[in-house]
């Protein structure tokens, strides 16, 4: 029977382990590639913590290098290296997790999946109720962990590479608001005791174009009267525990500064006249003197606004003979776009002050994306939806 290999102070050393003459600790291993390795360090108790942490990642990664982990720990894989990531997408990754976790799909061997039993998944997911866009969305996390195993030699092909025109698109489509719609909701909204109170709110929305979560993060900092210009350079968010925080833009082209016609002037004058006065203003993540509070003073966060525009929509085809399309926030950034593109406004512009990343290829034959362009052009275009209706005007005085 051979001795047992020992350092320098007697200690037994282990397979794989070895020390140099320097006094440096050695181990030497196969990775799940098969390929020979070494980790060092000048402790042998740390180098053994490696060791450990080597063998649990070698055995996973013998199963991962073989095929034979499951969709779901594919996926879970896939998500938990990715960093850096935002709230709403961290949140979409969980979701999807979750939807693997009840199904067959998710507990099968990532090396059986052919393409045939993922678009038999698809579709399955469709029987089941789930929305053309909601099965977009899981596709969108379980394609590219997919394309991960194929990119690092773990399958052979990725099964998700197909067009989804398999399930029919059911996804409603956006339509916006035609000039005489506007005139007619923004006059109801205006004459309601109720809602009239958020008629400000929704004029700027339809003015400027801004996603719902970058109104809300708008401080009396970013408003700049004097120019009349908007500054839009991040958003505020909360979570589902119910903390606020400040995001970045959704993009850097998110970045930009939005004019003010005469009505969103107007409008942000009349919120911030009838804006209570807070003994303390509430600071989120170094922001403070938020334009939107609530009941309670505290900054006003995308869910409210949402639940109001859902109502006064139902509220008015209730009321009117001649219905209105569904209107959602998303509904007023789309007629603000609308209302600019056929008003004439280049596309640069349009593309500057909607904080867009691209519009389209034919962008490429534009030079110019600048602020200054963008109010240059917007100052030529009548404010929204014409003509404002009586009742506006004499709110407005």
């Amino acid at each position: 029977m051979s001795a047992k290999r020992r350092d320098k102070q007697g200690r037994v050393l282990r397979t794989g382990e070895s020390q140099r003459k320097d006094g440096l600790y050695e181990y030497r291993y196969t990775d799940a590639n098969k390929k020979r390795r070494s980790i060092y360090s000048a402790d042998l108790m740390e180098l053994r913590k490696k060791e450990d942490e080597i063998q649990v990642m070698r055995y996973e990664g013998i199963d991962y290098a073989g095929g034979e982990i499951t969709v779901l720990q594919l996926v879970e894989r896939y998500t938990s290296i990715k960093r850096g990531v935002r709230y709403n997408t961290q949140t979409g990754y969980r979701f999807v997790l979750e939807v693997l976790k009840k199904q067959v799909f998710g507990q099968q061997k990532i090396r059986d999946i052919k393409m045939s039993d993922a678009k038999l998944w698809v579709i399955s997911l469709f029987d089941q109720g789930y929305s053309y866009s909601t099965i977009a969305s899981i596709r969108g996390v379980v394609k590219p962990a997919f394309q991960m195993a194929y990119t690092e030699d773990i399958i052979r092909r990725n099964p998700f590479e197909f067009r989804l025109d398999i399930i029919p698109n059911n996804t409603q489509k956006r339509v916006a608001l035609s000039e005489k719609q506007q005139r007619d909701y923004l006059n109801f909204i205006a004459q309601d005791e109720h809602y009239s109170k958020y008629l400000d709110e929704i004029i700027i929305l339809l003015g400027t174009g801004m996603r719902i979560s970058e109104f809300c993060g708008l401080t009396m900092q970013d408003l700049d009267f004097e120019r009349r210009r908007i500054r839009v350079d991040h958003q505020l968010v909360r979570t589902r525990e119910g903390k606020r925080y400040i995001e970045k833009t959704k993009t850097e082209c998110g970045r930009r500064y939005i004019p003010m016609s005469d009505e969103v002037y107007r409008s942000f004058y009349n919120i911030l006249a009838n804006r209570k006065k807070q003994k303390k203003e509430i600071m989120i993540d170094g922001y403070a003197g938020f334009v939107l509070l609530d009941k309670d003073g505290n900054p006003k966060v995308a869910m409210h606004i949402p639940k109001v525009v859902k109502r006064l929509w139902e509220k008015y085809n209730e009321e009117n003979v001649i219905p209105l399309p569904r209107i959602t926030p998303h509904v007023f950034r789309h007629t603000f776009c609308t209302n600019m593109a056929n008003a004439g406004m280049d596309l640069k512009s349009l593309q500057y002050l909607m904080g867009h990343s691209d519009v389209s290829v034919t962008l490429n034959v534009y030079t110019h994306n600048s602020y200054e362009k963008a109010e240059e052009s917007m100052a030529k275009i009548v404010s929204i939806g014409g003509e404002m209706p009586p009742a506006i005007m004499k709110r407005f005085g």
